[in-house]
């Protein structure tokens, strides 16, 4: 980043920033550029902490740009300070259009916190694991119906939706990440004309347009790795998986006749989801991807027995979360299974392409990563020789699994600026097409 936040640090090349690090380069673009910029709380996290929104511009419409839903996430934390220097700085036709840009700047700082340090650059594969938390879908501020009592939003959510309703945005674009695999796009509404520049920004920086992700598996394809959300009452997704979309506050927005679009982002490159080719074998390969899913579940539910002594007996946010995937898991494995005896005589299911199996595949890995690195942050904690032992053998788990990930998906790091630049990109696209 140039000096303009007078932050010093490269955020946006170097590593990601932190909550505080953003939140203290919102607060210096406020005061060297009132003239156009405005710092406000609009809310507070379930612990206390600020949720605080960064206005740029005086036009009569609005876009609201979310970082930080899902807190595991951090390139959305790097984008929006790219976001806000390209629109203080660039000439292009955003700067010219009639609309006010509002950055909020972590819609869950808490869980955020418990992901940091993230570290520097460049990162190892089992690096983000390490301090790795991600909480269970009641506890995730984008879900309408999460909160300690069923249809109680959480103070995050409540937050974010008063935004919207006192903004009124035509488009809502929030931030989100992926470990390992490509970019896409997921709307509540299609854009016309945003796959064009989302392709060659993509192209650009190298980063493989995902082709059929777990997350859209039978969603419309609006074109290459741009997806619409399914209306509520449609089928979502896998039948294991919480209904997501239809809880979500991305619908929010239609309310005053405007949009949401998700941008996700990956920190490692898996060439193969962006390959439409028919894949050669896919029921088997569905079939073993879902034997991989339960075979590392499986494992983790058994050390977490052994572990139940030395675990709090209040509950706690890395324990639920754990225990949310663990239970989970298997069901979505059996989905796949499901799907292998079913493809070839079901013709609502998607086409099954290389880019589509080795999603699953990555998703199938994915859950025994996350489930032993926090269940290894639990037993960091205590001090017990047993337990010690047994966070160092989930410490070895995730470096096992990670060395797997390796060899089967060849991952190729990203530098953290072009992740947030080709995002921000994305969201100046989309803007642009719906101005």
């Amino acid at each position: 980043m140039s000096d303009l936040f007078g932050t010093g640090p490269a955020w946006g090349a170097a590593r990601y920033p932190t909550v505080d690090e953003l939140d203290s380069a919102a607060h210096a673009l406020a005061r060297r550029r009132p003239d156009v910029c405005r710092l406000r709380r609009v809310g507070a996290s379930r612990h206390g902490r600020p949720l605080r929104m960064l206005s740029i511009g005086h036009g009569s419409r609005h876009a609201l740009v979310v970082a930080g839903a899902h807190c595991n996430e951090p390139v959305g934390r790097a984008t929006l300070l790219r976001l806000a220097e390209r629109l203080l700085t660039d000439d292009g036709p955003h700067g010219g259009a009639d609309v006010t840009w509002h950055l909020l700047l972590c819609l869950d700082p808490d869980g955020a916190r418990l992901n940091e340090p993230m570290g520097d650059t460049p990162f190892a594969l089992t690096d983000p694991y390490r301090n790795f938390f991600r909480p269970v879908a009641a506890e995730q501020p984008e879900l309408f119906h999460a909160g300690p009592r069923a249809g109680t939003p959480l103070p995050e959510t409540r937050a974010l939706t008063g935004v919207i309703d006192e903004l009124r945005p035509f488009v809502q674009l929030t931030l989100h990440g992926v470990d390992i695999g490509g970019s896409f796009v997921q709307l509540t509404r299609a854009v016309p004309g945003i796959a064009e520049p989302f392709a060659k920004s993509a192209a650009e920086f190298q980063i493989p347009v995902e082709l059929g992700p777990y997350d859209a598996f039978y969603w419309t394809e609006a074109g290459p790795g741009v997806y619409l959300m399914p209306r509520p009452g449609s089928r979502e997704g896998f039948a294991g998986l919480p209904d997501e979309v239809v809880r979500s506050t991305w619908y929010y927005p239609h309310r005053y006749g405007g949009l949401t679009a998700v941008v996700e982002v990956p920190m490692w490159a898996a060439v193969d989801v962006a390959d439409d080719r028919p894949h050669p074998d896919p029921d088997r390969a569905l079939r073993e991807a879902a034997g991989a899913l339960h075979q590392r579940v499986g494992r983790v539910a058994a050390l977490l027995d052994r572990a139940r002594p030395f675990l709090p007996g209040e509950p706690d946010p890395l324990l639920r979360a754990a225990r949310f995937i663990l239970r989970v898991a298997p069901v979505v494995a059996e989905d796949w299974e499901d799907i292998a005896r079913r493809r070839p005589h079901d013709p609502t299911i998607p086409p099954m392409t290389v880019a589509r199996v080795r999603s699953l595949e990555i998703a199938a890995r994915r859950a025994g990563l996350r489930t032993s690195a926090m269940l290894s942050r639990l037993l960091r904690r205590c001090e017990q020789r047993s337990a010690v032992r047994l966070g160092e053998e989930l410490d070895a788990l995730v470096g096992q699994w990670c060395e797997e990930c390796r060899t089967l998906f060849r991952p190729r790091w990203i530098p953290i600026g072009h992740q947030a630049e080709h995002q921000a990109r994305t969201v100046l696209a989309t803007v642009e097409r719906l101005s």
